[in-house]
């Protein structure tokens, strides 16, 4: 039998019981009511008629009227009706036989005496044998009661205690296998494999130990035929690791050093001996490059290995399984060759750009005094070739500019005035520099910035460079004859925001997260939006130099709005 149809058959025992002991229950009410109704229908009527006659009768002494007449009759005519006792049939003719002695007595009062008494006698009779009758009936009722009592009483305990066993036994039969099964299960994930569940019965519990003594002879057998396979991995991967030219760690989820190789070794100067096993902040305590390792976020790090300076980069890798962190990997890669590659590359275009600084501005000088009539007049051809060379020369002047500055940022040469100032005083010298920019394409500039708030510590010609570009794109990007939005507020405590907002084509989400990366152009730009691509790149710089944060918010056919936030001065 299947358990749903056991705990049908368990449900329905109890449902029997409680059928059974309602149905006793209203057998005997039954007929205790049908005795009672007896005693009331047969004897208590007839004590009713037996009454109202003697009260006719005690009505007058004398000759019958019509009234007593009439209620004797009528009584006694239900009497004729309602005979139920043994004997009552002759009182009750008597009776009848004494009453028409009576009416037909007439005046005689000797007479009437003599047959009231007699009827009153028989009267009486009649009531005596009737009230004998109820006692009787009671007494059987009430037999009937005490033997209902006691039989219900013995019933109703022995389903009690049938129903108690049943409440007190049944669960156990449902809830011992799984506490069993619990308990078994504990064990396997304790790697404990020989369990194993003996359920005598054929019912889903049974075929439930079948499955799973299978699965733990499976696990058993897995175990047992996968450890060499696994050892055997294991050496694999750790020759591998050792075999990098990476300096590699691993840790457990306590920060307990698992496994480490060689080039790690060398470079910390600790043996893999005294490393595995131990706790990594331990080790830390007295050796600086693991602290650093662990402790700060730096990603690029210089190392004093092989009696020399080397570069290296730090990744941390960490393991997890079902959303659970079991351990992390803490990767160094060698990148002294790209850092100097790097470094080439920097002072290359650092000396190229302040190279090309000096004869781009000595040919805007040229073109000054080419534009000046007192040298001599110019056509209108010429004259465009003179405006065309001048707008060249002033791009190669910002590039040459943004490329100076990008090196001063990779090379560390970067070097910051700070001093407090107000945010005013950065909006008007910054829409000042672009006034003319944005009146040649009919764009005007809404700045929205409170006299009242507080002085920004900043290196102000670095933050004014940074909002003179944000102004600038937002203009280039704009439509002609629209508004670029400027807003200066304080977003919390201690940091003041500055935002600049246009209304044209806006940015595709997926370029957001590159907007900032160096030489990155938005595809899809007319040829006069597009840049070098540095000048977000070398804005992100300063403001971050400046323990600010910079980002951009854009929706594409909305526009675009971009944002620095700069701390409040003390």
């Amino acid at each position: 039998m299947t358990i749903k149809n056991k705990l049908r058959a368990g449900f329905g025992f109890l449902f029997l019981l409680a059928v059974i002991c309602c149905g006793l229950s209203i057998y005997y009410l039954s007929r205790l009511s049908a005795d009672a109704s007896v005693i009331l229908k047969d004897n208590y009527i007839t004590l009713k008629y037996a009454r109202n006659i003697g009260n006719a009768l005690d009505q007058n002494e004398t000759e019958l009227n019509k009234q007593q007449i009439k209620i004797i009759e009528t009584n006694l005519a239900s009497q004729q009706r309602n005979i139920t006792e043994a004997g009552e049939q002759q009182l009750t003719d008597s009776l009848s036989s004494k009453y028409e002695q009576l009416k037909q007595a007439g005046n005689d009062a000797r007479k009437q005496s003599v047959l009231r008494v007699q009827v009153r006698q028989l009267l009486f009779g009649i009531m005596q044998l009737n009230m004998t009758a109820i006692e009787h009936k009671n007494a059987v009722a009430k037999e009937t009661a005490r033997s209902a009592t006691i039989l219900v009483a013995l019933i109703g305990s022995f389903l009690f205690l049938v129903a108690f066993s049943f409440i007190i036994n049944y669960p156990g039969y449902i809830a011992n296998p799984i506490l069993e099964l619990t308990a078994r299960i504990k064990e396997i994930s304790r790697k404990n494999y020989h369990q194993r569940l003996e359920f005598k019965s054929n019912d889903e519990f049974g075929e439930l130990a079948q499955a799973f003594n299978t699965m733990t002879y499976q696990l058993n057998e897995y175990e047992n035929s996968n450890l060499a396979s696994i050892m055997f991995e294991k050496k694999r991967i750790e020759t591998i690791i050792n075999s990098m030219h990476d300096a590699i760690i691993g840790l457990d989820e306590k920060s307990f050093i698992i496994f480490v190789n060689e080039v790690a070794c060398t470079l910390i100067g600790i043996s893999e001996l005294n490393l595995i096993g131990r706790y990594a902040p331990d080790v830390a305590l007295e050796n600086d490059l693991l602290r650093n390792l662990l402790v700060t976020d730096q990603n690029k790090m210089k190392i004093y290995a092989d009696n020399r300076e080397s570069y290296y980069s730090k990744e941390i890798l960490s393991v997890d399984t079902r959303n659970k962190v079991i351990g992390k990997v803490i990767i160094l890669k060698n990148i002294t060759e790209y850092q100097q590659l790097d470094e080439a590359k920097t002072n290359f275009i650092a000396t190229v750009s302040h190279e090309l600084k000096t004869p781009i501005s000595s040919i805007k000088m040229s073109l000054k005094l080419l534009e000046d009539e007192r040298i001599g007049a110019v056509n209108s051809e010429q004259k465009q070739l003179l405006e065309n060379i001048d707008d060249d020369t002033r791009r190669l002047l910002q590039i040459t500019g943004e490329l100076l500055d990008l090196s001063q940022v990779e090379t560390g040469k970067l070097h910051l005035n700070f001093g407090n100032a107000h945010p005013k005083n950065i909006v008007d010298y910054a829409v000042k520099a672009v006034k003319f920019t944005g009146e040649q394409k009919q764009v005007s500039i809404s700045v929205q910035c409170d006299d009242n708030l507080p002085e920004v510590r900043a290196d102000l010609d670095k933050t004014t460079w940074v909002l003179i570009n944000l102004l600038s794109n937002a203009i280039k990007y704009s439509h002609e004859k629209s508004v670029v939005d400027l807003v200066v507020k304080k977003v919390k405590n201690d940091e003041i925001e500055f935002s600049v907002a246009d209304h044209g084509q806006g940015i595709e989400h997926q370029y957001l997260s590159r907007i900032f990366e160096r030489y990155f152009k938005v595809p899809g730009s007319k040829a006069d939006q597009t840049g070098t691509g540095l000048g977000l790149a070398i804005a992100k710089d300063f403001i971050e130099a400046q323990s600010g944060k910079i980002g951009v918010e854009s929706d594409l056919g909305e526009g675009s709005r971009f944002y620095f936030t700069l701390k409040k001065a003390e």
